[in-house]
Order: C-alpha cells, then structure tokens, then sequence
C-alpha cells in the first residue's frame, strides 16, 4: 500500500504507466477501486492510498467501490468474498 502524500506525482505516474499501481483505494472508508473511478477521483488526497492488486486491497481491510466495481461490491455485500 502506498499513500499518495508520501509518493511524487513523477513517480507515481511511472508506478502507472509500469502497472506496478492498477488500484486505489479510501485510507479512512476502507474502499478500493480502479483508478478512472470518478468517485476516486474526488477523494482528498492524504486519504487515497493505491494498491498494486485487489488481493493487496483486500488484505488490508479494504471492500470493493459499488460504483466502479459493481459485480466485486455485490458479492462483498451478499457476503460472497
């Protein structure tokens, strides 16, 4: 997990560009998604984090967005995952 505040815009965009980042996530609600997520999008960054898998997402207590992952988010919900 990486936090945005402690990351340069420089290298995250390579972290991006590489797919060494594919996911991030809500530090404080605990939710993860893709990152053309427009929910994402408009979270403050000292509370996005970014994630390299939804496995890394998900072993840090994280749960799928219901915006951008709906079929992820339903099956945490139903209590499938």
């Amino acid at each position: 997990m990486i936090e945005h505040i402690k990351i340069l815009g420089s290298d995250l965009r390579i972290k991006i560009k590489n797919a060494e980042i594919c996911f991030g996530g809500n530090q404080k609600l605990k939710i993860y998604g893709t990152l053309k997520c427009s929910s994402g999008k408009r979270m403050k960054r000292e509370n996005r984090v970014f994630f390299s898998s939804e496995n890394e997402a998900k072993q840090n207590g994280f749960r799928p967005c219901g915006h951008c992952m709906k079929l992820e988010y339903q099956k945490w919900k139903n209590g499938l995952i």
